[in-house]
C-alpha cells in the first residue's frame, strides 16, 4: 500500500465530486509534506491532523483548483542538470510549461521542482499536481 498514492487519489476523487473537504487515512509525514507544497501553491487549503489512536487522519480543505494529481511510480531520481532543460518526465506529468507543480523529495526537504531549480539541487520525484 502506498499512503501517498491513496491520499492523492482521495483528494482527486473528492475534488471531482465537488466536495469541500477530504478525509485522508492513514496519515504520514510524507503526505503532510506533500500537502504543504500543494498548499503553498494554492491547490489545497488548510489541513489538520486528527489523532484517532491508530495511524491518524488528515482533514484537508479543498479549494476546487485541482484538475489532476497523482503519485509518480516508480519514483525516479533526477539531477539538477536534468531540471534545467524541459525533461521528458516534466512533459509527461504536466500539461504545459508553466502549469502545475512536480513535488520532489530532496536533501533539504520536500519541495516543488521550481524551488529545486532555484536551490540548484536534485532529488526523487514523488507527485504531480495541476
Amino acid at each position: 500500500m502506498d499512503a501517498l498514492a491513496n491520499a492523492l487519489a482521495t483528494i482527486y476523487n473528492n475534488e471531482m465530486r465537488g466536495n469541500r473537504e477530504a478525509l485522508i487515512t492513514p496519515s504520514s509525514k510524507l503526505v503532510a509534506s506533500v500537502l504543504r507544497v500543494m498548499q503553498r501553491y494554492g491547490y489545497v487549503g488548510e489541513f489538520e491532523h486528527i489523532d484517532d489512536g491508530r495511524w491518524g487522519k488528515l482533514k484537508v480543505q479543498l479549494l476546487g483548483r485541482v484538475n489532476k494529481c497523482g503519485a509518480i511510480k516508480p519514483r525516479y531520481s533526477v539531477k539538477y542538470a536534468e531540471l534545467l532543460k524541459m525533461p521528458e518526465w516534466l512533459r509527461r506529468y504536466l500539461p504545459s510549461r508553466d502549469v502545475g507543480v512536480v513535488v520532489i523529495s530532496t536533501s533539504q526537504g520536500v519541495i516543488s521542482h521550481i524551488e529545486a531549480m532555484e536551490r540548484k539541487i536534485g532529488g526523487i520525484l514523488l507527485a504531480y499536481v495541476y
